[in-house]
């Protein structure tokens, strides 16, 4: 494919996962990276641009959720200085990481990734509570070792983070899934703007690129959140699974050549 054609099809993938995933509450993190990948961008342009659209889909559902008073921010910034500061150094890494060792590491994720969606096809709904009123000190401890291990792989990667972030919260912290979710969005964005800062110290980002798929993210999101389909929430996430999987199994044969 020309410059043009690969932009146009970036455009539109991007357009439709974001629209997709916000229909349950994701914002597609997981998925751009390796899209853009396999629209033969190189690794690095992609994850940062990658990190640019995380950090436009979680501000703009972040903002539905506090609309809503579903995001504890309290809770939400003890995440925030772990979370960056291993975004950051994940970014400005980024360029000391062999592209094939990358590669790897993006089909492991993707396939731990789509076997955590696929498997909540089966998995029983949580019955819903409250927040808790407040955390212990070990946990404070364990936030800030958790939230540097996922900032630095979002940073390296590209990619959201909310796939560890809410299962962490809603099983570990114990908080009601939408407020998980909320709180996801509102750490997402701290973890993606660094992210961008420390790839910003090692290489350029291109800018049409994030400009075309930014706009793309932000209305295919919007439009997503807004319409109503009468579908199986839980089918749909394990089919975006299964579409996972055969990322990594494309990712894979460009690999093994």
């Amino acid at each position: 494919m020309d410059i043009n054609t690969t932009l146009l099809a970036a455009v539109f993938f991007a357009f439709l996962i974001a629209f997709i995933f916000s229909m349950f509450g994701q914002g597609g993190g997981s998925v751009y990276s390796p899209l853009l990948i396999m629209l033969s961008y190189p690794i690095l342009l992609s994850t940062s641009t990658s990190l640019v659209l995380n950090l436009i889909t979680s501000l703009s559902a972040g903002y539905i959720f506090y609309r809503n008073k579903m995001i504890d921010i309290k809770t939400s910034l003890i995440f925030a200085p772990g979370i960056s500061i291993g975004a950051f150094a994940g970014g400005a890494l980024s360029k000391s990481f062999d592209t094939t060792f990358l590669l790897w590491l993006f089909v492991s994720f993707l396939l731990i990734v789509g076997a955590r969606m696929i498997y909540s096809y089966w998995e029983k709904e949580k019955k819903e509570e409250k927040p808790p009123e407040s955390l212990s000190t070990g946990m404070y401890a364990l936030i800030a070792v958790f939230g540097f291990a996922v900032g630095f792989i979002a940073g390296l990667l590209g990619v959201g983070g909310g796939i560890f972030i809410v299962p962490f919260m809603v099983y570990v912290c114990k908080y009601p899934t939408k407020f998980a979710a909320g709180a996801s969005h509102l750490i997402i964005s701290f973890s993606a703007l660094a992210g961008i800062l420390g790839h910003a110290t090692s290489h350029r980002f291109d800018i049409p690129l994030i400009l075309a798929t930014g706009i793309a993210v932000l209305i295919g999101g919007n439009l997503g959140a807004r319409i109503s389909m009468k579908v199986n929430t839980k089918m749909i996430k394990a089919g975006l699974g299964l579409i996972m999987w055969a990322f990594a199994v494309q990712l894979l044969v460009k690999l093994l050549g």
